[in-house]
This record gives structure tokens, C-alpha cells and sequence, in this order.
């Protein structure tokens, strides 16, 4: 089973989320809004596939990280989230949270063994 697919975004804390989503727009030509930015692509086995990976910043107060105390949170592509749950759990792998479906796919949050939330991301078939 293909666990993780890619990277699906990169998130983290800062202490003024519009005026760093302004210095990345200047400085590096970030095409931002409200949610930060998505970096479109096209998979390499198949280019008629879609793909983005989200960067997006958050409040340096945000709970959302939570129960990590880190700055930062990456969100990973995957295949059959409620599968992949399954196997991480036989293999006591901390779950944060239950499986939560929207209509641009399913999110799921896990800890790492050093205390790191990590997002999982099933995207909607046929989305990006």
C-alpha cells in the first residue's frame, strides 16, 4: 500500500499572519489571500492528473496544532485514508482526531514520536 502520496501543504505559527502573507507576496511572488497560497501541479505518471500543495500561515496563538507545541504542521497527500488509519492504529500510532470529510476530500491528524501534528489529506476523487 502506497502510504503517502506527496506533500499536500505546509503550515506554520507567526505573529502577524497578513503582514507575512504581504512580505511573501512582495518578496517571493506568492500569489496570496486569506488562506495563503496553493502551488498547482500535475503528476509525473500521469500529467492529466491535478495536484496543488497548500502554504498557509496561521496566528502564533492558533490552537489548531495542537496538542503539538511545534510551529508548524506539514499535511500529507495519501491513498485511502480510513485504510491507512486502520494500519496506524495496529501499529500504535497516536490519532488525534476522527476522520473528517469535505468536499475537497477526507483530513485526519496524527502525532509523530516527537510530539509533531501531522495532517493527512485523502483528496476528493478527481480534485486536486
Amino acid at each position: 500500500m502506497n502510504k503517502v502520496t506527496g506533500i499536500g501543504g505546509i503550515f506554520f505559527k507567526c505573529k502577524d499572519p497578513q503582514a507575512m502573507n504581504e512580505w511573501y507576496k512582495k518578496h517571493l511572488g506568492f500569489d496570496t489571500g486569506p488562506y495563503g497560497t496553493s502551488f498547482k501541479w500535475r503528476q509525473n505518471e500521469d500529467s492529466s492528473k491535478k495536484g496543488l500543495t497548500q502554504w498557509n500561515l496561521f496566528p502564533e496563538k492558533t490552537n489548531y496544532f495542537q496538542p503539538s507545541a511545534k510551529d508548524f504542521m506539514i499535511n500529507y497527500r495519501v491513498e485511502n485514508l480510513e485504510l491507512l488509519v486502520e494500519e496506524l492504529k495496529k501499529e500504535n500510532v497516536t490519532i488525534v482526531d476522527k476522520i473528517e470529510a469535505y468536499d475537497y476530500g477526507k483530513f485526519v491528524h496524527i502525532m509523530d514520536m516527537e510530539g509533531n501534528k501531522i495532517e493527512l489529506w485523502e483528496p476528493k476523487e478527481g480534485g486536486s
